[in-house]
């Protein structure tokens, strides 16, 4: 295998395609369309790990013997490097660290490691003082690099998160969050919900890393405790039971009613002040929504927990009044309308009970959550947008 070969197609090497000839390849270099890296053959002795790498978990003793066995047959990507003076002229507080190594590792500490592991003494790297053109560009390519990996944990990204919006802010500390966005790729929000995850305690981090918790219910816990900065991990993961299974208790009631509103012969809609229409049949089953704008609705305190699926199905059950009213014609859907077709029923007719507009519809959502909860709402609306 030729060593350019070897040198991978990952950002690290501007992604470059392969396939290409040795004579296509050295045109390509000529014209700029590939940047000439050189490979190199350093020994491990020569390199240390920077510092600022976000990720901390490299596998197990298996998992690293195993790779470094792969490794010493074939190395089929060079790790990335640069020269330590060059590095300590960014970070002069790493001195201790980097001590008098030639070389600071930035892209392939799981190589390393385990080729350390199997006792290889030497791998091939490739230098990129270019990197560390900025302190701000050398934690933007270390983070996207860990980005691309699939077992880059919710933790560990988000440590590399806080690291860029560290270096953005010094220059600006006003805009670090929305250039560290830009940088990535991503939105402001993006970026507040990953450091929000850092302010969970350590053990719910652990859950996070491994998997056994959810990054969805990290960002609820972590959106609870900045209303509830008292709660201990106990306390917090006690809330996140209740809310799930008070959850899954509301989404069965609301597919119950689904059902019902599927099964039924005739879907009928009342939107106005008037008498009720008489029934087809006494022996056709019947849905009715009924609209009743008049009704006075209960103002809930902003400090009082409820979630969404509560106050959906609180608004899908309105209180029918008794007084008569003028007829309308009604909505009807047949037998033979879909469950999607009635699903948007539903949803209109929940919205047409939160008001006229959708002014109206956000007023009397927001003054039926609390800041937290409306906080969650938006987010998951936010997914299916």
């Amino acid at each position: 295998m030729k060593a350019a070969d070897r040198l991978g197609t990952g950002s690290s090497f501007g992604n470059v395609p392969r396939g290409r000839s040795a004579r296509g390849r050295a045109k390509a270099v000529t014209q700029g369309d590939v940047p000439a890296y050189e490979l190199v053959r350093l020994r491990l002795n020569e390199v240390v790990p920077t510092p600022l790498n976000p990720r901390r978990n490299f596998g197990t003793d298996e998992e690293m013997a195993r790779f470094g066995e792969e490794l010493r047959a074939a190395q089929l990507a060079a790790c990335v490097a640069v020269s330590g003076d060059t590095y300590l002229e960014l970070w002069p507080e790493h001195s201790t660290q980097v001590g008098d190594a030639a070389f600071v590792l930035v892209n392939g500490e799981r190589r390393y490691r385990s080729a350390q592991h199997v006792g290889l003494d030497a791998l091939d790297f490739v230098v990129r003082n270019d990197l560390a053109s900025s302190r701000e560009e050398f934690v933007n390519f270390l983070l996207k690099e860990n980005l691309d990996r699939e077992d880059f944990d919710v933790v560990e990204r988000a440590r590399g998160v806080q690291a860029l919006v560290a270096v953005c802010s010094e220059d600006n500390e006003a805009g670090a969050r929305t250039r560290a966005a830009e940088r990535l790729g991503m939105s402001k929000a993006w970026v507040t919900n990953q450091l929000a995850l850092l302010t969970l305690p350590d053990d719910i981090q652990m859950q996070l890393s491994s998997g056994a918790l959810p990054e969805r219910d990290g960002r609820v816990l972590a959106r609870h405790l900045k209303a509830h900065p008292e709660l201990d991990s106990a306390q917090l993961l006690a809330y996140l039971a209740a809310a799930r299974e008070q959850e899954a208790q509301s989404k069965q009631e609301e597919r119950a009613l689904l059902r019902a509103a599927k099964n039924a012969s005739v879907l009928t809609a009342v939107n106005t002040e008037a008498v009720e229409p008489a029934l087809p049949s006494a022996d056709v089953p019947v849905l009715t929504a009924v609209n009743t704008p008049s009704a006075p609705r209960r103002e809930i305190p902003q400090s009082e927990e409820r979630p969404v699926a509560e106050i959906s199905h609180a608004v899908a059950s309105p209180p029918v009044d008794p007084t008569p009213h003028a007829p309308h014609v009604p909505h009807q859907v047949d037998a033979t309308t879909s469950k999607d077709a009635v699903a948007v029923d539903y949803a209109q007719t929940l919205l047409e009970e939160l008001g006229d507009t959708p002014a109206d519809q956000a007023k009397a959502i927001a003054s039926a959550l609390s800041r937290s909860a409306l906080e969650e709402l938006v987010s998951e609306l936010t997914t299916h947008l």
